[in-house]
């Protein structure tokens, strides 16, 4: 999303960076099918090829971390619990050096409104550009447009620039592609998809609908046959657990029940 509306404003150069976390080949491949799809948007031409870089943390974060083996807190999780320390510091100060060679003078992430961590903070993002700046001798801003934003309003948003959104990620423990489709699926599971579920079903929620224009219309809802937005409203959960549910149903991407 935020790559998206960078894009409409003038050029970009995305950088994905990868540190040894379980979800990464997932996500590195959510983002190249990702920028693949931008190539047919009016600002595609402003997007250039993605700058993909490493730094190996394995020895910070122990072999049996949840981040490195895939088995992240439940669903339920506070965001407090799934606290990487040093993670901004240390993407930040590798994406930097890279901004100082390609000649980059503005460096933007997409922190959200409710993140509550130290180095996600205004003051953070201020006090790295200048010890940045001043180490690299090159003049950097670092930026976070959405860091007042809630993920229900990025959606919003993302939908009004026609984002595909099935191409994204936001998942600790996303189930992998396979040759059927290469894009790793939600694992449902986890408390990043518990924000991408209420983020969206906020924004089906508020969402305009269609009044009822014919008499038949305007009765109660048959109740095998319920519009999605009238499911939604009966409970923040009925989407997950109700008719939506695949219960019993293998997937053929994974060949396993996902429920």
């Amino acid at each position: 999303m935020l790559l998206a509306e960078e894009a409409t404003r003038g050029e970009v150069l995305p950088v994905y960076i990868s540190a040894g976390l379980a979800w990464e080949t997932a996500e590195r491949g959510a983002v190249d099918a990702f920028l693949e799809s931008l190539r047919t948007l009016p600002f595609a031409m402003a997007i250039h090829p993605l700058a993909a870089l490493s730094v190996d943390m394995s020895d910070i974060y122990s072999a049996a971390h949840w981040a490195v083996v895939g088995r992240p807190p439940g669903y339920n999780t506070p965001d407090e619990d799934v606290y990487l320390p040093g993670r901004n510091i240390v993407l930040l100060s590798k994406a930097s050096v890279f901004c100082a060679t390609a000649g980059a003078d503005r460096l933007v992430l997409g922190t959200l409104g409710h993140n509550p961590f130290p180095d996600a903070t205004p003051e953070f993002r201020r006090t790295m550009a200048e010890a940045l700046s001043l180490g690299l001798a090159h003049p950097l801003t670092i930026e976070a447009p959405y860091a007042d934003v809630s993920k229900t309003d990025v959606i919003r948003y993302g939908a009004s620039l026609q984002v595909p959104f099935e191409l994204t990620l936001s998942c600790m423990n996303p189930v992998v592609g396979t040759a059927v489709s290469r894009i790793a699926r939600h694992c449902g599971t986890c408390s990043k998809c518990r924000e991408r579920h209420d983020a969206f079903l906020d924004a089906l929620l508020e969402a305009r609908s269609v009044p009822a224009h014919i008499e038949q219309d305007k009765v109660r809802y048959f109740e095998a046959c319920l519009p999605v937005e009238e499911i939604a409203r009966r409970g923040r959960d009925t989407l997950r657990f109700g008719p939506m549910k695949p219960m019993g149903l293998t997937d053929p991407r994974t060949g396993r029940r996902p429920y």
